[in-house]
C-alpha cells in the first residue's frame, strides 16, 4: 500500500528530489495562483466588505452591490486594494503552498513512509495548520492596508501610501489587529482543504489501483484538480 496510494503523500512521486529548488518551484506556483485567483475576485471582495461594514447602504445583494459602487464611484472602485490583494495573496500562496509541501515531506521523511501512510491525514491537518499560520502572519499587514482602502477610498493612493499612512496613525501593531479572526478563518480552511483533497487523491488512486508514478502527467493533473475542487467546497463549507 505504502508504494502505491502512500506515495501521494510524497507527491508527484517518491523518485523527486526534495531539494531547495523543489520546495521554492511549490512556494512560486503557490504564490502566483492565489495572487491571480483573489486578484481576479477583487471587485467581488470590494463588494462584499461594503456590505458587511455598512449592511443598510448596500442591501440588494452582490449585483446590486455592483450596480450601487460604480453608479457612486465609477467602475475604478471595484479594483480598490487590487495592489495589496496581489501582493498579499502572492506572499500567502508561497508560505502556504511551500510550507505544507516543506512540512508534509520533513515529517514524512523523519517517521518513515509506512508509519507516515498511518497518520497521513494529522500529517495533511499538521502541515497545513503551520503552513497557514506562517502565511497569514506576511498576508495580515497587507490585507489590513486592503481593508481600510476598501472601506475609505481616500485612505490612500495604493498600497505603498497605505503602509505609510497606518504606519503612522496606527504604528505596527494596527497591522495586526485582525490577525486572530485571519487565523480562525483561514486555518481551519487550509486544514480541510489539504486533508480532503489528499484523501480524495488517495481514493481515486486507490480506485485505479495506481500511482502517480503510474499514470502520465495529464491523468494527474486531473485527479490533482477532480479533488482540489472537493476539497474546495469542504473547505468553504466548514470556514464558514
Amino acid at each position: 500500500m505504502v508504494a502505491t496510494t502512500g506515495s501521494v503523500l510524497l507527491a508527484p512521486s517518491p523518485a523527486v528530489e526534495h531539494n531547495t529548488m523543489y520546495y521554492l518551484k511549490g512556494a512560486a506556483a503557490g504564490g502566483i495562483c492565489c495572487s491571480i485567483t483573489h486578484g481576479a475576485l477583487c471587485p467581488v471582495d470590494v463588494v462584499k466588505t461594503r456590505v458587511q461594514l455598512d449592511p443598510v447602504k448596500y442591501n440588494k445583494g452582490l449585483v446590486g452591490g455592483f450596480r450601487q459602487v460604480i453608479a457612486e464611484e465609477g467602475a475604478m472602485a471595484l479594483t480598490t486594494g487590487l495592489g495589496a490583494t496581489a501582493a498579499g495573496y502572492f506572499v500567502q500562496g508561497w508560505f502556504k503552498f511551500g510550507g505544507v509541501e516543506f512540512f508534509k515531506i520533513k515529517t514524512v521523511e523523519s517517521i518513515g513512509e509506512a508509519k507516515a501512510w498511518e497518520n497521513k491525514t494529522l500529517i495533511y491537518l499538521g502541515a497545513a495548520a503551520a503552513a497557514e499560520t506562517i502565511a497569514d502572519i506576511f498576508l495580515c499587514p497587507l490585507e489590513a492596508v486592503r481593508i481600510r482602502a476598501v472601506s475609505d477610498p481616500e485612505f490612500c493612493d495604493g498600497l505603498a501610501d497605505g503602509f505609510s499612512k497606518m504606519l503612522k496613525t496606527e504604528g505596527v501593531t494596527g497591522f495586526y489587529a485582525g490577525l486572530v479572526p485571519i487565523l480562525a478563518k483561514q486555518v481551519p480552511y487550509t486544514m480541510a482543504k489539504f486533508a480532503v483533497q489528499g484523501s480524495v487523491a488517495d481514493m481515486i488512486y486507490g480506485s485505479m489501483g495506481k500511482s502517480p508514478s503510474d499514470l502520465s502527467d495529464a491523468t494527474n493533473l486531473g485527479i490533482s484538480l477532480s479533488s482540489g475542487v472537493v476539497a474546495g467546497v469542504a473547505s468553504a463549507i466548514i470556514s464558514h
